[in-house]
């Protein structure tokens, strides 16, 4: 009997620690400004609801952690936020777990989630989470007269002296050189899509080579405007606008020109907590926990339900809708990512940029 007790005794805290490992959740996020979106909009209004006790690390870009994460056998997370593009090839490379649509929630009006995103956000292993775009922002003292208005201005050293900064990569940098370079948005990747094109770009990155300072963690630009090092920054809209609006730094933002993408969920392959995983995302990509992101940062939701939704910047009376990417008057001269353009053609590029930034 007092063998039976104590294997009954062990098999019960055995459960019990099974139990409380299920009440967890390993979010992998960006940090910053975006990462506290994250933690106020999704996790701690998960935590309460559910009880799954979710803990946040960041990386510079979470795709790569996880990639390795997965290769390795040794996965940790459970649910990452990546850039569109890096989730397309992870799932291609079968390191994704599939996302069945049919867990996400409807619009409040019974719309079903699949009519409810825009076009593209959701795939088979990637659920939308926002719309961000990279833009020109400018110190606005460092101007007092003429003011930046658009990618030529960026590449104009001798009308708008300074240092510039720029993510260390191709992806964004060859399209906005075109556009400086007089292309125009809906003919960035039919040009970009030829060797003339390429060596185009290139060339125009030439130009503003030695006057750039490059980044690679989202945080690094509005720093580096706010420490006087650079005048000018093709950077994250978020992260330019929480500078601005949360330490009062007089950063302007043009919207002309600006390239967006989208940002959003993903669940590994071996992911140690699968329902936690699944019961996240749900909740999280409802239009009322998209649109309370947006208020925290100038990221656009891309359930078309939650636009309406979204209210005021966090802490103030003042209406977010007109700082975010996809507001309408924003739009006007914007550039879409080209995401298939991106998953069949980032090594090369990156590999020539590696390679040009090394001369």
């Amino acid at each position: 009997m007092k063998r039976l007790l104590i294997l009954t005794s062990a098999l019960v805290a055995v459960a019990a620690t099974a139990q409380a490992q299920d009440k967890q959740l390993n979010l992998l996020s960006w940090g910053g400004a975006y990462g506290n979106s994250h933690v106020e909009a999704y996790a701690k209004p998960f935590e309460a609801k559910t009880g799954i006790k979710v803990s946040v690390a960041d990386a510079d870009n979470p795709a790569t952690p996880l990639k390795a994460q997965v290769e390795a056998g040794n996965v940790s997370t459970d649910v990452a936020s990546v850039e569109y593009a890096d989730a397309v090839r992870l799932c291609d490379e079968g390191l994704l777990e599939t996302i069945d649509p049919a867990i996400l929630a409807p619009a409040a009006d019974g719309t079903s989630a699949m009519d409810d995103f825009i076009d593209g956000a959701v795939t088979d292993c990637f659920v939308g989470t926002d719309v961000y775009s990279m833009i020109l922002a400018y110190d606005d003292g460092k101007f007092p007269d003429a003011k930046p208005a658009g990618a030529a201005d960026f590449f104009d050293t001798a009308k708008f002296p300074g240092k510039r900064t720029m993510r260390k990569g191709a992806k964004f940098n060859l399209e906005f050189a075109l556009m400086a370079d007089g292309v125009a948005p809906d003919q960035v990747y039919e040009t970009l899509g030829t060797p003339e094109g390429v060596d185009r770009a290139f060339a125009k990155l030439d130009a503003i080579k030695k006057d750039v300072i490059w980044w690679e963690a989202g945080a690094q630009p509005p720093q580096l405007l706010a420490d006087g090092e650079v005048s000018m920054a093709f950077a994250f809209n978020g992260r330019i606008f929480d500078a601005a609006q949360k330490e009062g730094k007089p950063f302007k933002i043009v919207w002309d020109g600006q390239i967006y993408e989208m940002e959003g969920w993903v669940i590994p392959k071996g992911a140690p907590h699968p329902d936690a995983a699944k019961e996240f995302v749900t909740f999280s990509t409802s239009p009322e926990h998209q649109a309370r992101a947006a208020e925290f940062i100038s990221y656009g939701p891309p359930r078309k339900s939650a636009a309406a939704l979204v209210g005021n910047i966090e802490g103030t009376d003042v209406p977010m809708g007109p700082n975010l990417p996809t507001f309408a008057e924003n739009m006007k001269q914007a550039l879409a990512s080209n995401l298939d353009f991106w998953v069949d053609h980032d090594a090369e590029l990156q590999e020539r940029f590696n390679a040009w930034l090394a001369n």
